[in-house]
């Protein structure tokens, strides 16, 4: 019998508008995973000193700094909940999310065959 792993309930919503907490950008989740589930060679590259630990939510962010728009992929550690109240300028935001309100996107309802 397979004992079942605690599950951890992530910090952060689908549609919160966070940034980091070290580097200067900010973002909306679009997606989360309930612990680390990217490659070891991008875990690898993020010096050692700031390399967040594994066991932990992870988001993917369209995200934005002051130069351009991304796709990020953010330990919890490392995200603080925006407080600005102003949505996040990426082009894809319209794609995911139907409308912002209260820093808050709501996601659109999505399609199934």
């Amino acid at each position: 019998m397979m004992k079942a792993m605690d599950a951890r309930l992530a910090k952060f919503a689908i549609g919160q508008v966070v940034r980091h907490r070290i580097f200067p950008f900010r973002g909306v989740i679009f997606d989360v995973d309930p612990t680390f589930a990217n490659t070891e060679e991008w875990w690898l590259s993020i010096p050692e000193d700031i390399r967040p630990r594994k066991d932990q939510p992870f988001y993917h962010l369209l995200a934005e700094n002051d130069q351009n728009t991304y796709v990020a992929y953010v330990s919890e550690q490392n995200l603080l909940p925006d407080e600005s109240g102003e949505p996040v300028g990426h082009p894809h935001a319209a794609l995911l999310f139907d409308n912002f309100e209260a820093g808050h996107y709501t996601m659109r309802p999505r399609i199934a065959h």
